[in-house]
C-alpha cells in the first residue's frame, strides 16, 4: 500500500516498518530506538542477525549522537557528499543497538535524500536496509517493493531512485580509507574531494570487510540465471528468445547503475530464463560499484 509522508511518520513512531524512497534505492526503514522494528526489519526480509544494518541520520550532528567517537577526516568527506551516497563506519555507542550492528562495536551512517530524510526529521534516525528480500534484486521503485513483499509493506512514493545501486561504505583505519563496498562515490571522488586538507595524501584503497553490509558473494540475485562477460565480445554467441541480451558501452555508467536492477526485475517479471549482460571493454574506476553488483549476482561471471 502507497501511504503519505505523515502516515510513514505515524508508523515509524508506533513501532513499525516502512519502505522509504532514497536516492540509491528503497529501504525498509524502522526506528533505531524501537526493538519490535528492528525485529520486523529482519523477519521481513528473511536476513539473518549476523548481517549488519545502516543507520540513516539527518545531519552530522545527529551523527555524533550515536557515536563514540568522530574521525576528522570525516568532517571533510561529509562536507562533500552528505546528503548524498556515501556510509561511514563510526565506533557506536550504547544508543545503537547491537542488533543494528550485528554485535559489532561499529556503526555505518548515511544522511540520505528525498522523502527519507524529511523523515528523519520529524521521528529521528532509522535502521533501513534496502528493502527486498535478503540475497534479492534491490528495488528502485515502488512497484519493486510491493512486488517483493505481495503489497504486505506500506510504502512511501518516491518515484525511481536516482542512482539505482547501494551507497560507497567507507572506514578510517590505520591512517588509510578503505572502501568496503563500492558504490556511484569511486576513490577518485573521495581523494579529490581530500585535496586541500589536512587529509590530502591520505591513501584511498578498496577492501571487503565483515563489518560491512553486502560483504557476501552471493547478493542482489535474479530469479533467472544471469552471466556476465567483462572485456569480452559476446558477437560470436547465439542466443534463444527466452535469453534477455544487455549490450553496455563504456560510456554508460550512470544510466547502467540507474537501470540494473529494474533490468534485472523486469527480465524475471518477462519470464526469461537467462540474462546475459556485456561490458565490451575494460572498466575504469567509475564501474567498480557496478562490477561488484553484478559479480555476486551473477551466476557465471566471466572477466578477462
Amino acid at each position: 500500500m502507497i501511504i503519505s509522508v505523515s502516515a510513514a511518520c505515524e508508523k515509524l513512531k508506533n513501532d513499525d516498518v516502512v519502505a522509504l524512497p532514497t536516492e540509491t534505492v528503497y529501504g525498509l526503514a524502522g526506528s533505531i530506538e524501537s526493538e519490535k522494528a528492528l525485529h520486523k526489519i529482519f523477519k521481513t526480509k528473511s536476513r539473518p542477525f549476523f548481517d549488519p544494518l545502516i543507520v540513516h541520520v539527518c545531519s552530522i550532528e545527529q551523527a555524533k549522537e550515536i557515536v563514540s567517537e568522530w574521525p576528522k577526516i570525516y568532517d571533510v568527506l561529509v562536507k562533500s557528499f552528505w546528503p548524498g551516497p556515501l556510509t561511514v563506519i563510526v565506533n557506536k555507542n550504547d544508543r545503537v543497538s547491537s542488533l543494528i550492528s550485528s554485535g559489532l562495536e561499529t556503526v555505518a551512517i548515511r544522511v540520505p535524500t528525498g522523502p527519507m530524510l524529511e523523515i528523519i526529521k520529524k521521528v529521528g534516525p532509522l535502521a533501513a536496509p534496502s528493502a527486498n528480500k535478503f540475497k534479492k534484486t534491490s528495488p528502485t521503485n515502488s512497484s519493486h517493493v510491493l512486488d517483493e513483499f505481495n503489497s504486505q509493506v506500506s510504502v512511501v512514493e518516491g518515484g525511481p531512485s536516482q542512482i539505482g545501486i547501494e551507497s560507497t561504505i567507507i572506514t578510517f583505519k590505520d591512517n588509510e580509507l578503505h572502501i568496503l563496498r563500492p558504490g556511484i562515490v569511486t576513490a577518485q571522488t573521495i581523494k579529490e574531494s581530500l585535496k586541500g586538507s589536512l587529509f590530502e595524501n591520505c591513501p584511498v584503497l578498496y577492501k571487503e570487510s565483515t563489518i560491512a553490509p553486502g560483504q557476501l558473494e552471493e547478493h542482489y540475485r535474479p530469479k533467472l540465471e544471469l552471466t556476465t562477460y567483462i572485456n569480452q565480445s559476446i558477437d560470436h554467441l547465439s542466443y534463444d528468445n527466452l535469453t534477455y541480451v544487455w549490450k553496455i558501452n563504456h560510456d554508460e555508467s550512470a544510466l547502467v547503475a540507474r537501470e540494473l536492477y529494474q533490468k534485472l526485475r523486469k527480465a524475471d517479471k518477462d519470464l526469461y530464463k537467462r540474462m546475459v549482460i556485456s561490458l565490451n571493454f575494460e572498466p575504469d574506476d567509475l564501474w567498480t560499484g557496478i562490477i561488484d553488483r553484478l559479480k555476486k549476482a551473477s551466476f557465471h561471471f566471466n572477466r578477462i
